[in-house]
């Protein structure tokens, strides 16, 4: 068996709930090296790069239409119409700017999204994401003012190895939103991750080896 087919075995095994989605971290694979675990059935994959995913995806999700794309890295405004175009599931919405420009081009383009709001869970100046006290006021005016489909929360903590802490936190962001959904957890740390509710885990080097 591929070695590819049976981490993501193991993975599965672990997990053990249909309620979590594993998303299957392809950035930066070639597509050949993917191949075997979309041939096996898997459809749920994430990308960080518009034009990496397009270069790789498009021609493929032309011929298995069933594959849900996730947009999960920082999205430029730029690239916000291809995004629209390419992924099912945008986990870093994160500003009013881009939220508007993702709301004009659904509705241009005729397609409707899912949306995370990334939350800066531990106030790091490097990464992308709302902050907690800024959240309620953000979710309404994508929710309400831009109609965008949110469907939860998205968070990448800091690695401090308080984890669970970060957990938690958004857990009970993702509460009190009244939000089904949360994006969180990674191939160290997804299993901590399922305990605070998560229901989609991004996993990479787990399941495809490392990055070279």
């Amino acid at each position: 068996m591929n070695s590819i087919i049976n981490n993501f075995e193991k993975i599965k095994t672990l997990v053990d709930n249909n309620k979590i989605n594993i998303i299957a971290v392809s950035k930066s694979f070639q597509y050949e090296h993917i191949k075997p675990l979309v041939d096996f059935g898997h459809r749920h994959f994430g990308e960080n790069k518009v034009q990496e995913a397009q270069n790789k995806w498009f021609k493929v999700k032309q011929e298995i239409k069933d594959i849900k794309l996730h947009m999960i890295g920082k999205l430029q405004s730029n690239k916000a119409k291809e995004a629209i175009n390419l992924f099912e599931f945008i986990h870093s919405l994160d500003n009013p700017k881009l939220a508007i420009l993702l709301s004009k081009f659904e509705n241009s383009l005729n397609k409707r999204r899912n949306y995370f709001i990334q939350v800066n869970i531990g106030r790091e100046k490097q990464k992308g994401g709302i902050m907690i006290e800024q959240l309620d006021r953000f979710y309404d005016f994508c929710t309400k003012e831009l109609n965008l489909n949110v469907i939860g929360l998205m968070a990448i903590p800091p690695n401090d190895g308080n984890e669970s802490i970060y957990f938690k936190n958004l857990m009970d962001l993702k509460n009190n939103l009244g939000l089904r959904e949360l994006s969180m957890g990674m191939s160290g740390d997804y299993m901590e991750a399922i305990r605070y509710e998560a229901t989609f885990i991004r996993i990479g080097s787990s399941i495809f080896g490392n990055r070279s």
